[in-house]
């Protein structure tokens, strides 16, 4: 058949027949040679590409085979031949439904193989590509570092055929100590700091893997552990998930986002999720508290501190929580040019601040006077650790300025928790503490029974062999004989599986024997081997039929990680929930609160006024009045304190000092109504009582007239 047009591609001449690749057709066109043709293309607009003019509407449908439908099962390299429709021959689609199929096929790529983990190895599909392909280059832990850019190319050749610049940040990361709790690749070079200053081109750095990564991830592939999927051509094989021996996705974390949903993990400690880990193997109904009593919260690579457990809990019963986090901070006496002064250290930041950017929006805040009372910052951070300096001028309150930057600079923050990732049947889901722990525990038990299963079958064709190997040594003068008297190695084959009933392998495994295995020495380690592996046979079998032997060869090697990886604990919890009191942010001077006859209020501090000699004339305290007005209530406080204002009704009005303006010594004040609104017409002040705590055997006695 013959196509005067392609509305895929335009104006191709006539066309031969065509293969099927999977969802693609390879056209060959003599203008323009082979190229493909998606089965499922989009009618192009009028003259857009070539003479066809479709509707928007109109979508092109390739022929079928014979077979009517198409299997998506085949191989990508099955080539099937398929003609085609006349490109006249159009089939209608509203546009509604196309578009929705089509994001739809968009949105499951994205979920399923870009933005979520699998809650089994805690990767993304480009972490786990960059893994395996380290170990197909033989990066490991003892063996020489290795440029990134090699890594890279091999990834992006044979595994993850997307931007490089993807996969080496992706690399990147995984390098990072302060992104993630337990770096899986070991990195030399820039790799970054957490300043934000970006790695460096991946020409310059090297990497290795680490031995958790070897152990923990990488050591059991080899043993049928995991289901092998082919890579994007059809040229090799690759895991559809990594036999992992520790709980990776609640170790160093995850976060994403997809279409229609996102992921954010925090990070834990190895040691505290692999005793929560053995206790639920031991106890399946260990209640919830119990693991957040062994698993407390996260622990971020950074340190700081959390603020509270409410968040903390939310997020290991609903999957969902709001964790707040906050710098770790002290005070130290200062010298700088022979006077000494207070200043804020901060050694730890809250995870995924940048320092950088943190000094930066400090010194914004101090220069547009929204925090005010420092004198110098800078950035002592050295190989030693983290040390910024937050220098206060005279006489500032500590804890007062470092309130004001808690709550308006990035020493504090929050991580809002979702905990979402695929689960074992590769569907996204929100999972909990123990939800996870059961899908690690459930994925653990899946591994080793197929690792036991495959060794067990490896064992029984070595003992197999083996034992074709002793029958040889019983016979071994007619077997030589055999062999000798053979005309070539078939009959001697034959001859061997008839004479002493060997099976093929057997026989095969005889002839291929070495003179030096007829030793009488050789007969006696084959002996031996026959022993040990019927030994190891047994082992096998029991871990496959007892549940309790394999939950104890689980436990083994979950201690064994814990031994490799484990660190202390570095992100403090405290019991406050981290909120920053408003009164925390004022310092408690000394004031005095001045009402006017006609309802004027205003603060003045202390300083203002000073004592008088005798005869002397004194400071007004407030100048612009009104001819008919006069201070009428005067009251002496301290700025926290709560000033009692009792109306002639016998109401109380409660504000506290600090909210009422401060003033200069001369200016009227404000008016009371702005204060406390609402008040009845003709009510007024009777009198000033300051509070600075409110006690149960104090009272407030209202004398009428």
């Amino acid at each position: 058949m013959e196509l005067k047009s392609c509305a895929a591609f335009g104006y191709c001449g006539g066309l031969g027949i065509s293969f099927k690749f999977g969802n693609y057709v390879a056209v060959n066109g003599y203008r323009n040679g082979y190229f493909l043709i998606p089965q499922r293309t989009l009618a192009v607009q009028r003259n857009l590409y070539g003479k066809l003019s479709v509707s928007k509407r109109n979508r092109v449908r390739m022929a079928k085979t014979s077979s009517e439908e198409d299997d998506l099962s085949e191989s990508d390299s099955s080539s099937v031949a398929t003609t085609f429709f006349d490109a006249g021959e159009m089939e209608k689609s509203e546009l509604q439904s196309e578009m929705s199929r089509s994001y739809l096929e968009y949105a499951m790529s994205v979920i399923l193989g870009r933005a979520l983990p699998d809650i089994r190895d805690g990767l993304k599909p480009v972490h786990r590509r960059i893994l395996f392909g380290m170990d197909e280059l033989n990066l490991n832990p003892k063996g020489p570092f290795h440029k990134c850019a090699r890594v890279v190319g091999h990834v992006l050749g044979r595994l993850h055929p997307h931007g490089d610049t993807a996969v080496y940040d992706a690399l990147v990361r995984l390098a990072q100590p302060f992104s993630s709790a337990a770096p899986l690749i070991d990195g030399h070079g820039n790799f970054g700091s957490v300043d934000g200053d970006p790695a460096a081109a991946m020409r310059y750095t090297e990497c290795r893997l680490t031995p958790l990564t070897k152990q923990a991830l990488l050591s059991d592939l080899e043993f049928n552990t995991v289901d092998m999927i082919a890579n994007f051509d059809n040229s090799q094989t690759e895991p559809l998930v990594l036999p992992s021996k520790a709980p990776i996705l609640l170790l160093n974390g995850a976060s994403g986002i997809a279409v229609g949903m996102a992921t954010n993990v925090p990070p834990h400690n190895l040691g505290e999720l692999i005793r929560a880990t053995i206790a639920m193997i031991k106890n399946p109904e260990i209640a919830d508290l119990e693991l957040m009593e062994m698993v407390p919260g996260p622990d971020f690579p950074t340190g700081g501190s959390i603020m509270g457990v409410t968040g903390i809990r939310e997020m290991y019963t609903t999957g969902r929580g709001s964790i707040p986090m906050r710098a770790k901070t002290h005070f130290e006496k200062v010298k700088v040019k022979k006077i000494e002064r207070s200043a804020i250290i901060v050694t730890e930041l809250p995870f995924q601040t940048q320092k950088a950017a943190l000094v930066a929006r400090i010194a914004e805040l101090v220069n547009s006077k929204v925090v005010e009372g420092i004198a110098d910052l800078r950035d002592e951070s050295d190989r030693s650790g983290m040390r910024i300096v937050i220098e206060l001028k005279r006489d500032e309150t500590p804890e007062v300025v470092l309130n004001n930057l808690l709550k308006k600079s990035g020493l504090q923050s929050t991580f809002s928790a979702n905990l979402l990732a695929l689960d074992a049947k590769r569907k996204p889901d929100r999972f909990t503490l123990r939800s996870y722990l059961k899908s690690f525990i459930d994925f653990r038990r899946e591994t080793v029974y197929r690792r036991s299963k495959f060794q067990k079958e490896k064992a029984e064709q070595s003992l197999h062999l083996a034992t074709g190997y002793a029958i040889a040594q019983r016979n071994i003068s007619a077997v030589v004989q055999l062999i000798r008297d053979s005309d070539d190695t078939a009959s001697a084959r034959s001859g061997l599986c008839g004479k002493f009933d060997l099976s093929y392998d057997q026989a095969e495994a005889i002839l291929a024997m070495p003179l030096r295995r007829l030793t009488s020495m050789e007969a006696k380690k084959i002996d031996d081997e026959i022993g040990t592996i019927q030994e190891h046979i047994k082992r096998l079998e029991t871990l496959l039929t007892v549940p309790d032997e394999l939950n104890a060869v689980i436990i083994q090697e979950l201690v064994a990680v814990e031994k490799l990886g484990a660190v202390p604990r570095r992100t403090e919890i405290l019991v406050d929930d981290g909120g920053i009191d408003e009164m925390s942010l004022v310092e408690n001077n000394e004031s005095v609160v001045l009402i006017t006859q006609q309802g004027f209020i205003k603060r003045l501090p202390v300083e203002e006024f000073s004592t008088q000699r005798r005869n002397s004339m004194g400071k007004a305290g407030i100048s612009r009045l009104k001819e008919d007005d006069v201070v009428e209530h005067f009251a002496y406080c301290r700025d926290r304190d709560c000033i009692l204002i009792l109306s002639n009704a016998g109401i109380a009005y409660g504000i506290r000092a600090y909210k009422i303006a401060q003033v200069s010594r001369t200016a009227r004040g404000i008016p009371l109504s702005r204060l406390i609104p609402g008040v009845p017409p003709g009510e007024s002040v009777a009198s000033l009582l300051p509070v600075s705590e409110f006690r149960d055997d104090e009272f407030i006695m209202l004398l009428t007239q």
